[in-house]
Parts: C-alpha cells; sequence; structure tokens
C-alpha cells in the first residue's frame, strides 16, 4: 500500500536526519524516540478521525479500548 510506504518514507528520512545531526553525540533510546514521536499525533488524528469514539478510533486502530485510553492518559489527550 502506498501509504503505507509514504509513512516509512518519512520516518526514514526523519532518523537520517537524526543521524547527520547528531555531531558526534551518541544516540541513545532510539527506539522509545521514534514510538513517543509516531503515536501522540497518531492518536491525536486518529480520534479525530473518530469523531472523539474511543470504541471507534479503538477499532480503527485494531488495538483494545482499554488500551487506547491508556495511551490516551500517557499522551495527555484528554
Amino acid at each position: 500500500m502506498k501509504r503505507d510506504h509514504d509513512i516509512s518514507a518519512c520516518i526514514k528520512g526523519a532518523l537520517e536526519t537524526y543521524f547527520r545531526d547528531l555531531d558526534g553525540e551518541s544516540p541513545s533510546s532510539i527506539y522509545d524516540m521514534v514510538l513517543k514521536s509516531v503515536e501522540r499525533p497518531m492518536l491525536e488524528v486518529i480520534l479525530q478521525q473518530a469523531g472523539g469514539n474511543q470504541t471507534l478510533a479503538a477499532e480503527m486502530l485494531g488495538i483494545n479500548r482499554n488500551t487506547l485510553r491508556k495511551k490516551i492518559t500517557e499522551h495527555q489527550l484528554l
């Protein structure tokens, strides 16, 4: 699916920029950094597309509603 490729290309480009801009510094916690950078805007857009309906948003994401509520709280989206 082309959209998946577009998202992957954006993330790849952002990571390449991150490494280029390190300027000799050692990278750390990249996995957590990427997940946190992607998760919040993804949740914001999905919630908006679902009209704030958390049940629908959870279905769209393919996750349990309780998991979504936990992530909403973690990212202070309420």
